[in-house]
């Protein structure tokens, strides 16, 4: 027999408890048998009245890119972070700016960001960012050498937090991105370096932060002529040399983000 509004509620809580990654809708209805499935509205009213139960809790349900997850709420950060031994590092601003670039100019390449930012961009940072699953190659721009495009991915708005690209901070809010550090603190070890990066040999002007939504990025592919394209659908597969085989790791565990971003 179908179940009672109260018990779908019990329901969908101990799933996304139990599921330790974010839960789509989708998935939620899968757990039901055909004859006695909830509607799609029933499940929406049921996520809306499990976040009206957190009101004044310690954690909330959000919903991520991936889907809906409970989570420490951000400004318990502070008491919550105590729980681990090892003092967070910072990320260096290198890193900062280059993810930064990426998320807001996407799809870009490694020659553009060096470009924006006046220095080339060190390997170890394109590696970490791979690595870790917050960008990557969703293509090439056609042009000799065929140079990588980079973009965000969903485990990037997972980890940050965030439901969509719209959900970023507008250009015109950022005028120091050392001050994100205190937001951005998330124990990477390695990733307080200095930019030591040689600058690149040409007389071109350096972009400051505030032009950056003037830079006009010119895909040239197929792939982008609507524009960008957000969910499972913006992450095709693509045809690569061999030469330009991108490294790629599984995105990490869901308690890493407790009390972060």
């Amino acid at each position: 027999m179908p179940v009672d509004a109260e018990r779908l509620r019990q329901i969908i809580e101990g799933t996304i408890l139990a599921a330790g990654q974010p839960m789509t809708v989708a998935r939620m209805l899968d757990l039901f048998d055909e004859q006695v499935a909830p509607t799609k509205d029933e499940v929406l009213a049921a996520l809306a009245d499990i976040q009206a139960a957190c009101e004044g809790r310690g954690f909330e349900l959000k919903e991520v890119a991936s889907g809906w997850r409970f989570q420490v709420r951000d400004n318990l950060a502070p008491w919550v972070n105590r729980l681990w031994e090892e003092k967070p590092q910072k990320y260096s601003r290198a890193l900062l700016e280059t993810l930064s670039l990426i998320a807001y100019r996407q799809p870009i390449t490694r020659g553009d960001i060096e470009e924006i930012r006046g220095v080339a961009v060190s390997s170890h940072i394109m590696k970490t960012l791979l690595e870790r699953d917050w960008v990557k190659v969703i293509g090439h721009r056609d042009v000799p050498g065929r140079p990588s495009l980079y973009a965000t991915t969903r485990q990037f708005l997972d980890y940050f937090n965030l439901k969509s690209l719209d959900e970023l901070p507008s250009l015109s809010e950022i005028r120091d991105l050392d001050e994100l550090n205190p937001v951005l603190d998330l124990g990477e070890a390695g990733l307080g370096e200095k930019d030591t990066d040689p600058p690149i040999p040409d007389d071109q002007p350096v972009a400051t932060l505030d032009e950056l939504e003037e830079v006009e990025v010119d895909t040239q592919t197929a792939l982008y002529e609507d524009g960008f394209v957000e969910g499972e659908e913006a992450f095709v597969t693509i045809e690569e040399p061999l030469d330009t085989a991108v490294p790629q790791s599984s995105t990490p565990a869901n308690n890493e983000e407790t009390g972060h971003l």
